[in-house]
């Protein structure tokens, strides 16, 4: 089970960070990734992060604002997201699965576990 939270109203150019705990399995063997959903928009990977948390990867469009880590001893995934913009508003979705290896995976398909979802909704 996965459950985000710190989700909220910033203003742009504020920052957010958001928290994604697991329960039920460790997070040192799974891949984890954070996704968007915005109003009337189809769910987006904006980054991803391997089992160890050694490998990341990253929209275009967040490169440089946002930070995806891991602390699997607390098993828990953050996004730190700077320099928020209007068009970073959407419901955000944490998710992960297993994986022998330590790659990430950028692709919806590839997650068999997600959260409810966050809303962070940025203010122009």
């Amino acid at each position: 089970q996965l459950v985000e939270s710190g989700g909220g109203l910033v203003q742009a150019g504020g920052s957010l960070r958001l928290s994604c705990l697991a329960s039920g399995s460790a997070i040192g063997t799974h891949y984890m990734g954070w996704f968007r959903q915005a109003l009337g928009k189809e769910r987006e990977f904006i980054a991803g992060i391997s089992g160890s948390g050694h490998n990341t990867r990253y929209a275009d469009s967040v490169k440089g604002r946002f930070t995806i880590s891991k602390e699997n001893l607390q098993n828990t995934m953050y996004l730190q997201m700077n320099s928020l913009q209007s068009e970073d508003t959407a419901v955000y979705y944490c998710a992960s699965d297993y994986a022998p290896d330590d790659e990430v995976r950028p692709r919806l398909v590839s997650y068999r576990n997600w959260g409810q979802g966050t809303q962070v909704t940025v203010s122009s």
